[in-house]
């Protein structure tokens, strides 16, 4: 059993008859009446976000998880096939298990979490950020840089992110997979 204070981003916990994956957290105590927690919550069986509120010393039961090391294979249209590094295990997961699958190319390497009650998969955790080719996007308007505009670029996975002006067809961008936004241009 772990309590409020126990909550932390990742945290896997069992609620509702259904397991969910803590996305977001902020612990309140205001001036008057008793403190609580604020947690935004995806339930890792069907993908949907769960606002809640729990009060302070609220028991939660966690879920005991072990985190692996996976390759990313393929996308055959519905499962998303992954490969263990340690003992070459494959497994596969549909597109509701994965946060961000447009920003994930073949090869990428990737930690899951896995329920240790019954070895189910509970949730893919990509890299901080990952490095994408740009294959397509608009030239930018010479003289339109006063402000940060940006503009549509699609990438080597099929993914879409906005990107400053300046970025070009063939360019290497660094992408943050929690928000798939733009981060920087990389430089070769």
């Amino acid at each position: 059993m772990a309590t409020t204070s126990d909550i932390r981003n990742g945290l896997c916990i069992k609620y509702n008859n259904d397991i969910y994956k803590i996305i977001e957290f902020l612990h309140v105590k205001p001036g008057k009446g008793p403190a609580f927690v604020r947690t935004k919550m995806k339930s890792v069986t069907n993908g949907k976000v769960l606002d809640n509120t729990f009060s302070a010393g609220h028991k939660l039961e966690d879920i005991r998880v072990e985190t692996h090391k996976f390759q990313y294979l393929y996308n055959d249209g519905e499962f998303y096939h992954f490969m263990n590094e340690s003992d070459y295990t494959q497994i596969r997961l549909l597109e509701s298990a994965l946060d961000n699958p447009g920003l994930m190319k073949e090869g990428e390497v990737v930690t899951i979490q896995i329920n240790t009650e019954d070895n189910m998969p509970l949730s893919v955790e990509l890299p901080a950020t990952v490095i994408l080719e740009v294959t397509a996007t608009e030239p930018g308007v010479k003289g339109n840089t006063a402000t940060n505009a940006t503009k549509p670029a699609t990438v080597e996975t099929g993914a879409e992110v906005n990107v400053p002006l300046f970025i070009n067809e063939g360019d290497k961008i660094k992408v943050e997979t929690t928000k798939g936004t733009y981060k920087e241009r990389v430089k070769e």
